[in-house]
């Protein structure tokens, strides 16, 4: 259970956002539900992962690709319960998401999602990225991509230590303690 109780979406506080996050997602996810103790938070974390996840131009089994695998670095279980549905949807196979974990020593990703996945590990592990990954990972993008593919790698990276931090998890019950 998470270490905080999930926020109540009826707070007059929270309903214009709790209506937005439901027209634009569908559902409050449990991550927005804990966001929710702080509106502003919410909205801020909910503009840019917006931006990141539907406006971005990066393709989508990229995207879908880094976030998997910063939730199997950062050992972030709700993250990829979220996303490997989408994944999947993207296009990314079953086959990379099972060798994900070992992606160095698998021939399930071409020269871009290697390079894309050496970033990534770079960014999550180390946080400073070397030179020779980072000029891989170049060779394969325009400035744009490249400035998408690093901030989704970062946004994914703030999501999983937020979740793990305040132990937000998918088995969770939203509405135990209200």
């Amino acid at each position: 259970m998470a270490r905080i109780a999930y926020a109540n979406l009826d707070d007059p506080q929270a309903k214009p956002l709790v209506e937005r996050i439901i027209a634009e997602r569908g559902s409050v996810l449990h991550l927005y539900q804990m966001l929710l103790h702080s509106p502003p938070v919410a909205s801020g974390w909910l503009n840019y992962l917006t931006a990141i996840r539907q406006q971005s131009s990066l393709p989508g089994d990229l995207r879908e690709l880094v976030i998997m695998r910063v939730a199997d670095l950062n050992g972030a279980p709700y993250e990829a319960d979220q996303h490997a549905p989408i994944a999947l949807r993207e296009g990314v196979s079953q086959a990379q998401l099972d060798a994900l974990q070992k992606w160095e020593a698998s021939d399930l990703f071409d020269d871009r999602a290697r390079a894309v996945l050496a970033y990534t590990d770079a960014m999550t592990r180390t946080v400073q990225v070397p030179a020779p990954v980072y000029d891989a990972v170049r060779a394969h993008f325009s400035d744009r991509h490249l400035i998408e593919l690093t901030a989704t790698i970062a946004a994914y990276n703030m999501v999983s230590r937020f979740l793990e931090a305040l132990q937000v998890h998918s088995h969770d019950d939203p509405n135990a303690g209200h």
